[in-house]
């Protein structure tokens, strides 16, 4: 599951090529994309079973086949027919969707221990370079290829990692997002949740991508916008489930406190948050800290933010196995020494507010690699391309 053009159906098309290489029949296969237009006026339960009578009859597979259906949410209650198939062990199911509700706790509950779940963001920056046939395997390859890899750097900021944006010419790049764009508000969210209002939700979507990284509350949004508070927090929703927007908790050990407290919010790709954005606007400090969040995430981390008693921000606090491993610090530069204090001093406060022990405490810049120490606490300040590509 996962945004739009992020390359899901790509995986299945992929790992149909791979069953087909291990020897599985190609009439044992069907994939089903539930887009395709011949389909739009028959969008009910009983198309799954339609089309599958009429595969068995023509192509009749020998053994139990593999049946990929790709944007499954566009069928209501998809989940009894592969609920049915799995029990009555009649098919090896894959499926994909564009909207999270499509795995809701209803949903999960009537497959429970019976999926596996898959994340699909757009490229990450290692993913990027290897799409444009760019190996960084090494410090090394880092330093010798370092102006080829600040060029690439600066596009994927710009462009994002959407995987077909690749093959297109720089000038075409924003008419496609601007139609991925417009694609996921309409199909995913107005169409979907039957919206009169296009406007407000496409302003509101544009103020949040284009200010990734944002605290917001409910209340502002409806205050800003003129709605209410009902309405503000729906598209807030709708967004999330749709994938363009990711929401973040202030960290409290109190769930009630987390809940009522402001959330930061963060786009899935900078190249959408740009179509938004105006001219010569400075975001390269935010933009950092999306592709850091966005990383964490692929990186199976749960992650909050936090703000100390006196109102110092600590960028990501990480949690791993209902553990805190880690807090990080996203900024350009550290050589600013106003710049490098008040980025530094929020550790040592936030061990002592919180009480933690064996923490991990790091800068990610576009500094040189360094150890620091500040107010007793060991700091690793590393470059934001050498943490991406894992090196």
């Amino acid at each position: 599951k996962g945004i739009r053009r992020s390359g899901k159906s790509t995986l299945m098309i992929n790992q149909i090529k791979n069953l087909l290489e291990n020897g599985v029949e190609i009439n044992e296969i069907l994939y089903v994309n539930f887009e395709d237009p011949r389909l739009i006026n028959h969008l009910t339960l009983d198309l799954f079973q339609t089309i599958k009578d009429v595969y068995l009859e023509y192509l009749n597979p020998k053994g139990k086949p593999y049946i990929f259906l790709d944007e499954i949410q566009n069928i209501p209650s998809w989940e009894k027919w592969v609920n049915k198939e799995y029990e009555l062990k009649l098919s090896n199911i894959t499926i994909s969707g564009s909207n999270s509700s499509m795995l809701s706790s209803e949903i999960a509950s009537s497959l429970s221990g019976r999926y596996l779940s898959v994340d699909v963001y757009p490229l990450s920056f290692a993913e990027y370079l290897s799409f444009k046939e760019i190996r960084i395997n090494s410090g090394l390859e880092l330093v010798n290829k370092k102006i080829e890899l600040n060029r690439e750097f600066e596009s994927y900021l710009k462009e994002g990692g959407f995987p077909k944006l690749i093959e297109y010419d720089a000038g075409q790049k924003t008419n496609l997002l601007t139609t991925y764009k417009d694609s996921i508000l309409l199909k995913d969210i107005v169409a979907r949740y039957k919206l009169k209002e296009f406007t407000k939700l496409e302003e509101i979507s544009a103020f949040l991508l284009s200010n990734s990284g944002i605290s917001q509350s409910t209340n502002k949004l409806k205050n800003n916008f003129k709605i209410s508070y009902d309405t503000a927090s729906s598209y807030i929703e709708y967004l999330i489930k749709a994938y363009m927007l990711f929401e973040i908790n202030k960290f409290d050990y109190s769930l009630k406190k987390q809940h009522a407290n402001d959330k930061k919010y963060y786009s899935v790709d900078l190249g959408l948050s740009n179509i938004f954005r105006v001219p010569n606007l400075q975001t390269r400090g935010d933009d950092l800290e999306t592709i850091v969040h966005l990383e964490l995430m692929r990186r199976g981390y749960k992650i909050y933010y936090y703000k100390t008693s006196n109102n110092w921000e600590c960028d990501f606090i990480v949690e791993k196995n209902n553990e805190i491993v880690e807090l990080i610090q996203v900024i350009t530069s550290l050589k600013d020494e106003v710049t490098k204090k008040r980025e530094l001093r929020p550790f040592s406060k936030v061990i002592q507010e919180l009480n933690l022990k064996d923490v991990k405490c790091t800068v990610i810049c576009e500094d040189n690699e360094i150890n620091e120490t500040y107010d007793d606490i060991e700091i690793n300040i590393i470059n934001i391309k050498k943490w991406l590509l894992n090196l």
